[in-house]
């Protein structure tokens, strides 16, 4: 259809890249009369032109006409780049809307722009919807895992549409109302956190796999995809086999040995670390996945190292093959337990600053399709937060007890040959950590106190009695109360 004043739309899409592509053609394939924008037409036009047969398309070239094309109360989804040109299209949408109206920011925008822009629009009388949207175009496509925060009001309308193209898993819709304002955002953050850790922990475990057998990526892929039959079953396991397995057609090397090994970010997991050193929440194995990767761009830096030390790590270390691959997949399970672990603290931590009451157990839930983490074991940690909605830390619910508990041995004898080799595995190690250090009954922490003591007077507290107190270190040792 072309552009129309009739007010026939039952929702909108303003930037028609990728993303907001194939989200308008999954509302429009469920049925819904999709309004479209876009700055530069073309794109509004080709998407008719090409997909015209899937739905209700209502184009318009015009931003007034567009916001003119949609029923009222209106719901505009922005898909364009996060920062300015988010902020460029609400400051052009604000004077054309009326109140009631709802904008939703379906990108990946940092969970404190939306907090900014909700206050500001709930001024004009309007709804602001920060909602994580995950599976890349082909869950937009098909079915992504929607995570909507904003008003209960804005839900009551969008939730119906929402669902309806969110992905299912045995029939439940992979979305929820996560929270009021920005919950839905800092939930989406998280979740990309999970991925960074997720990703670095696989790279880790290839990178044992061929070092210590000196196998092929091509075996390995039949490792991964052995693995992909049990507890490790997942999105991400499965396309490693994927990419493990493919074979440059220009020079029919491993398609991973002609990629250069610097890994680029977006900036989600900068924000998750950054967000949870703000909280308080040792969120160890994301901030080690976002530093590897930020040491893997630093090309300079490691060839001067390289050439300083030499770049030779150990290779053929794994005497019994079998053994050392079971090694392997039981340190994955148990550090990927411990990054969902810490991810989730997060999420409660941000949920009680913020007043958000979020349902970890229904997270777990919508992650379990349509998301890029989607794994088997997301069932798991729903079925501990139904058990106990304030588990205190998933590694305490029963079966990841067990899980980590079967895993331990061989998660030190991994991280023990990854360090005699000589190859770096900081997302194992820091969850190896993370979780010995979780589980002591008294941390080294009390020395640093002392020592704070000692050099700022910063006091410290007794196991003896209540109270802060502090050492007079250069007048005789003398205790007073603080």
């Amino acid at each position: 259809m072309t552009e129309t004043q009739q007010a026939s739309a039952q929702i909108g899409v303003t930037g028609l890249a990728v993303m907001g592509r194939n989200l308008a053609r999954n509302l429009a394939r469920h049925g819904f009369r999709v309004a479209l924008h876009n700055r530069t037409n073309e794109r509004t036009r080709s998407l008719v032109a090409e997909h015209g047969d899937e739905g209700t398309f209502i184009a318009s070239e015009s931003m007034a006409g567009f916001v003119a094309s949609l029923e009222q109360p209106r719901a505009i989804i922005i898909m364009v780049k996060a920062g300015g040109p988010t902020d460029a299209v609400i400051d052009e949408l604000v004077p054309l809307l009326d109140e009631g109206d709802i904008i939703i920011d379906c990108g990946n925008a940092h969970f404190v722009d939306t907090l900014r822009r909700e206050e500001q629009l709930r001024e004009h009388g309007l709804h602001f919807v920060g909602c994580g949207v995950s599976g890349g175009e082909e869950g937009a496509l098909n079915g992504p895992s929607i995570m909507p925060g904003g008003s209960t009001e804005a839900y009551a309308k969008l939730g119906p549409m929402f669902e309806s193209i969110a992905a299912k898993v045995d029939g439940t819709p992979c979305c929820v109302h996560v929270g009021p304002d920005a919950a839905g955002h800092f939930v989406k953050m998280v979740h990309n956190g999970i991925e960074y850790a997720d990703m670095q922990l696989i790279a880790e475990a290839y990178d044992l796999l061929r070092q210590g057998l000196n196998a092929t990526p091509g075996e390995i892929a039949g490792i991964f995809r052995s693995w992909n039959e049990g507890d490790l079953e997942s999105f991400l396991i499965e396309i490693t086999a994927d990419v493990l397995a493919h074979t440059d057609a220009a020079t029919g090397k491993p398609f991973v040995d002609i990629v250069v090994d610097q890994a680029e970010q977006k900036g989600t997991g900068r924000w998750t670390v950054q967000s949870a050193l703000d909280l308080g929440v040792p969120i160890t194995g994301i901030a080690e996945a976002t530093f590897a990767r930020s040491l893997s761009g630093h090309a300079e830096q490691r060839n001067a190292a390289a050439q300083a030390f030499g770049a030779g790590v150990q290779t053929g270390f794994a005497t019994d093959r079998d053994a050392f691959i079971e090694d392997v997949r039981r340190a994955l399970y148990a550090s990927k337990v411990v990054a969902y672990a810490q991810g989730f603290d997060h999420i409660a931590a941000g949920s009680e600053e913020y007043g958000w009451n979020i349902d970890r157990g229904a997270m777990a839930t919508i992650w379990r399709g349509g998301c890029i983490i989607r794994a088997r074991f997301l069932n798991r940690i729903r079925e501990a937060y139904d058990e106990k909605a304030g588990l205190e830390s998933l590694l305490v619910a029963p079966y990841f007890v067990d899980a980590v508990s079967n895993g331990v041995d061989s998660w030190r004898r991994v991280v023990v040959a990854a360090a005699q080799a000589g190859i770096p595995t900081p997302a194992f190690s820091s969850s190896l950590a993370y979780f010995d250090g979780l589980r002591r009954d008294r941390l080294p922490a009390a020395l640093i106190q002392g020592l704070r003591d000692n050099f700022g007077a910063h006091t410290y507290a007794r196991v003896d009695r209540p109270g802060a107190f502090h050492t007079l270190w250069a007048a005789g040792l003398t205790e007073i109360d603080a």
